[in-house]
C-alpha cells in the first residue's frame, strides 16, 4: 500500500486521506465525512460535509456502507498514533461497500463489487477513492459491519500468531484485552490449531463469553496479578505472548515466555487512560518501558517481536497473501468477526467511549446511516 491522496475537503482545511468522488451521474458533489479536528477528547470528531473527486487512475470509488473502529482510532485522537497526518484530517483505517466508479486503468474491480478497503486513514466516509489495490474482494455470504471488522484485527492477530509466533499444536497463549477485536480475532485463529492452551486478559464481566469462545483461562486483570494466575496453572509460562499493552506489561510478558517462547508487541494500550492525553501515564509508560540487549536475548532462549500494521504500506502482496488465507478461513466457518454494536456517524463519540472505555466485547463499528434499532447489539 501507498501513502493516500488528499481530498477536497467543503472546508477551507484539507483533510489527508483517501479522496472521495463528487463527479457527475448518481455521485453526490457533497457527502458527510468524520472529521478529527483537534487532537483531545470525543468531541474532536466532528461529522463534515466534503467535496468529493473523480477517482484517479489506477482508483476505485466506492460506496461506503460500514467503517471499523481501532484503539489506534483512539490513540490518533489524543495525538498519540504518528501514522495519521496532523489535523484536521478524516480517520479511518478499514471499511467496506460497495465499487461504483472505476478509474482509468483499472481492470480487475468492477463498478457494483463489494469490496474491504485498508488505508492509512481517511477511510470515516460515505464515500471514497483508494488505489484499487488497497480493496479486497468480500467473501460470499459476509455482512458490510463483518467486512468492515476484518482486515485490521485479523491481518494484525494472523501476522502475529502465524508470522512471528510461528503457533503449533500443543502450545499456549496468552492474549490481552481478549475481548476486544484483535483479542477475538486472535482467540478464533488459535481454534483453528489442534491443542492450543488460551490464556486471557479482560474485566469479570466478560469471563463466561470468553470461556464460550475458547479461552481456557479467563484472567480478572483489574483484581488480580495475571502473571501469578499464569504461574499456578503453567508454572514455564507460556509459548506466546500477545502484549497490546506496553510498559511494565512488556517485561511481564517477557518474563512468561518458556524456553523459546516469544513475545510479540504491537501496542501501547497503557497510554490511553482517559479522553485526553495524560502526561503521567505517558511517562510512567516509557520510564518502564522494556529493554533488552543482544546478549541478554542469547542467554534466555527467547523472541521479542515488534508488529506495526500502519507500517506495512508497501507490502502489498504480504497482506493480500494474508488476506486470502483469512477470507479462506471466513469461508470455511472458521472465523467470523464477532461485531460489539453499530453505531451511526452523529454518534462516533459514544462509539470512541464504547471502545475506550472497554465495554466492548467483540468490534465496534461506524455506519454513515442510523442502523435499525434491533441491530444496535449484534449477536454475531
Amino acid at each position: 500500500m501507498s501513502a493516500e491522496p488528499a481530498p477536497a475537503p467543503a472546508a477551507p482545511e484539507p483533510a489527508p486521506g483517501p479522496e472521495p468522488p463528487a463527479g457527475g451521474g448518481e455521485a453526490p458533489a457533497e457527502h458527510r465525512a468524520l472529521v478529527l479536528t483537534g487532537f483531545g477528547g470525543y468531541d474532536k470528531v466532528k461529522v463534515q460535509a466534503r467535496r468529493g473527486a473523480e477517482p484517479r487512475p489506477g482508483e476505485v470509488s466506492v460506496t461506503v456502507r460500514a467503517c471499523g473502529l481501532n484503539f489506534a482510532d483512539l490513540m490518533a485522537r489524543q495525538g498519540l498514533y504518528d501514522r495519521l497526518p496532523p489535523p484536521p484530517v478524516c480517520p479511518g483505517m478499514e471499511c467496506a461497500g460497495t465499487v461504483r466508479a472505476l478509474g482509468d486503468g483499472v481492470r480487475d474491480r468492477q463498478v457494483g463489487d463489494k469490496v474491504m478497503v485498508l488505508a492509512r486513514s481517511g477511510l470515516w466516509q460515505e464515500v471514497v477513492n483508494v488505489p484499487v489495490s488497497h480493496t479486497f474482494p468480500m467473501p460470499e455470504g459476509m455482512s458490510f459491519e463483518e467486512a468492515a471488522a476484518l482486515l485490521v484485527n485479523y491481518i494484525t492477530a494472523y501476522m502475529i500468531l502465524f508470522d512471528f509466533g510461528n503457533l503449533r499444536p500443543n502450545q499456549s497463549v496468552l492474549i490481552h484485552m481478549a475481548a476486544g477485536g484483535v483479542g477475538t480475532a486472535a482467540i478464533q485463529l488459535c481454534k483453528t490449531v489442534e491443542n492450543v492452551t488460551i490464556f486471557g486478559t479482560a474485566s469479570a464481566s466478560k469471563h463466561e463469553t470468553l470461556k464460550e469462545s475458547g479461552v481456557a483461562h479467563p484472567i480478572d486483570y483489574r483484581t488480580m496479578d495475571y502473571a501469578e494466575e499464569v504461574r499456578k496453572i503453567s508454572p514455564k509460562g507460556v509459548d506466546i505472548v500477545l502484549d497490546p499493552l506496553g510498559g511494565s506489561d512488556t517485561s511481564k510478558a517477557f518474563n512468561l515466555l518458556k524456553p523459546m517462547g516469544k513475545l510479540i508487541t504491537y501496542g501501547v494500550a497503557n497510554l490511553l487512560t482517559g479522553q485526553k492525553k495524560n502526561l503521567m501515564a505517558m511517562a510512567k509508560t516509557w520510564w518502564n518501558q522494556f529493554s533488552i540487549t543482544a546478549l541478554q536475548l542469547l542467554h534466555q532462549n527467547k523472541a521479542v517481536c515488534g508488529y506495526h500494521l500502519g507500517y506495512m504500506d508497501e507490502e502489498v502482496e504480504l497482506l493480500r497473501s494474508v488476506v486470502a488465507k483469512l477470507v479462506n478461513l471466513y469461508s470455511q466457518g472458521k472465523i467470523k468477526p464477532k461485531i460489539d454494536s453499530v453505531w451511526p456517524f452523529d454518534q462516533v463519540a459514544e462509539a470512541m467511549k464504547q471502545m475506550q472505555e472497554k465495554k466492548n466485547v467483540g468490534k465496534v463499528i461506524l455506519v454513515p446511516e442510523a442502523p435499525k434499532e434491533e441491530s444496535k447489539k449484534a449477536e454475531n
